[in-house]
């Protein structure tokens, strides 16, 4: 540990600056001193951290030498327990989540070499309930696409089809779920990324409400939108790994102060029939929907119905309008705590992980022309608005949101759900590395105005196999009152059951 250097005169002359507050040279000079005079605090607290951090834990991990479509980071074998919920079942950790001891890359050379000290919450308690963790799954490029082509080193496959896109950000987790190389994935979503690569690769893909899984120990982008969830094949696989996920921690300002305990595989054996659906319009025919989609999703809305549920259509404008104020937040606030604040920020009583932030916050300046052009986005247009209206849009989106939030719970006072396509076409095309910008964003955020509305909003939002288009996944997505996750997955398992279960991709090019 070396000393902080003072700021010598042209580093207080910049600082300056940057407050705008107008000091003469005999002030800079008058304050040189005293801002030295502050360094031994910031100094004390490093030592008195280094003191109390833990080591890594010594665990075993490789690059994987096979690597279906591209999905492992890193593969490994942790086990901690031989009983549990989840005793004998593997299970892929999303590489924005860290696991200590495993390098983590979170699809990004800004994030590439860093090796976390700590598990995050979600890794312990899926390790207690029995598990055994068989790697880290290959996300996004600091998890903002949902194309599955901005990770690095490379692009994730669906093993559908190898040369379209897995979806994203949780890409890897839903290849490996699909192409059965493991039974359970861990995914993170702040604007669809459980729900959206689920569906272009026929899983389920659970986001429950925001707040009731910890999210300590992941890579935030936003605190008002990240989300943890499980991804499976099954409902109740995903009912399972929800049970052994969700609750307090004490350590994220995500969560209330309590969570009652909630058996959700048990809650699955309560009978979904004269539940009432809500089938929300503004879901359908957008300009970006491929018409078989809807169908498929209506015909899920019919199998449901034959099933004994209660279907009717239902309008909800804010459907579309809060879709404005998820771009502001994901956008500015990205901007303000994902870039600037080197992923954690400030000024909220949270898990804060020292080490990332400054590996990170080196690497990030380092390797910032390598960087995903939809992280450069947010970068460029966040900070734009923030330093025009200095926060003012952010907070005005934080109020749209809680107005869109009352918009649906006004609907689900009428129905117990709501359904509508996940997302509004089928997997693409990978796109080629020189793509022109417009089909890059295209490509990689399209598909997102139906799941970033419940990121917003906090609602938990469950995505279900439907028919196949065009030889392809697609998905039905089921969302439902706040903390009442149980309902939606009893409706997610009822339309399980009455398709006979969902499909398997065909054994083909791994």
């Amino acid at each position: 540990m070396s000393p902080l250097p003072p700021p010598d005169r042209s580093r207080l002359a910049s600082l300056d600056e940057h407050f705008r507050f107008g000091l003469s040279e005999a002030e800079l000079d008058e304050f040189g001193p005293a801002v030295a005079g502050t360094l031994e605090h910031p100094e004390a607290v490093e030592e008195l951290y280094r003191r109390t951090a833990p080591a890594p834990k010594q665990r075993q991990w490789s690059y994987p030498e096979d690597n279906p479509w591209g999905a492992w980071h890193v593969t490994t074998s942790v086990r901690e327990s031989e009983q549990g919920p989840l005793a004998g079942r593997t299970v892929a950790i999303k590489d924005n989540v860290a696991v200590s001891g495993v390098p983590m890359m979170n699809g990004s050379r800004a994030v590439e070499g860093f090796v976390p000290i700590r598990d995050a919450t979600v890794v312990t308690r899926l390790l207690a309930a029995g598990a055994t963790i068989a790697g880290k799954s290959v996300c996004e490029d600091l998890c903002f696409s949902g194309g599955s082509f901005t990770s690095k080193p490379g692009p994730v496959r669906n093993p559908w089809d190898g040369t379209r896109n897995a979806g994203g950000s949780s890409s890897g987790s839903a290849a490996l779920v699909a192409g059965g190389e493991v039974d359970l994935a861990l995914g993170g979503d702040q604007g669809g990324s459980v729900r959206m690569p689920s569906a272009f690769c026929g899983i389920v893909g659970h986001k429950p409400t925001h707040g009731l899984v910890p999210y300590t120990g992941a890579f935030p982008i936003e605190r008002t939108i990240d989300h943890l969830g499980p991804m499976t094949r099954t409902v109740e696989d995903a009912a399972r790994m929800l049970t052994v996920l969700a609750g307090v921690d004490g350590a994220d300002p995500r969560q209330p102060t309590e969570i009652s305990a909630v058996d959700y595989v048990s809650a699955l054996g309560r009978s979904a029939a004269g539940m009432r659906v809500g089938v929300v319009t503004q879901g359908f025919d957008t300009p970006v929907s491929d018409p078989a989609v809807d169908q498929a999703v209506r015909a899920g809305v019919d199998v449901l119905r034959a099933a004994g549920l209660e279907t009717e259509d239902v309008s909800i404008p804010w459907h579309v309008d809060v879709m404005h104020a998820w771009n502001v937040i994901a956008t500015e606030g990205a901007a303000y705590q994902m870039l600037d604040g080197n992923a954690f920020g400030m000024n909220v009583e949270d898990f804060y992980d020292p080490e990332l932030i400054a590996h990170y916050g080196r690497n990030r300046l380092e390797h910032g022309a390598e960087l995903s052009k939809t992280v450069k986005l947010v970068g460029l247009s966040g900070r734009y608005t923030f330093e025009e209206g200095g926060g003012r849009y952010y907070a005005m989106a934080r109020h749209l949101a809680h107005q869109a939030r009352a918009a649906y719970d006004a609907a689900l006072t009428r129905c117990d759900v709501l359904v509508m396509p996940t997302v509004p076409y089928p997997a693409r095309p990978l796109p080629a590395a020189d793509v022109p910008l417009g089909q890059y964003l295209d490509t990689a955020l399209s598909m997102i105005g139906n799941t970033a509305p419940f990121n917003t909003t906090g609602h938990p939002a469950c995505s279900v196999p439907t028919a196949p288009v065009d030889g392809l996944p697609t998905g039905m997505m089921i969302v439902g009152r706040h903390f009442e996750d149980a309902a939606v997955l009893r409706v997610a398992r009822t339309f399980e059951q009455a398709v006979g279960g969902f499909p398997a991709p065909p054994a083909g090019d791994r």
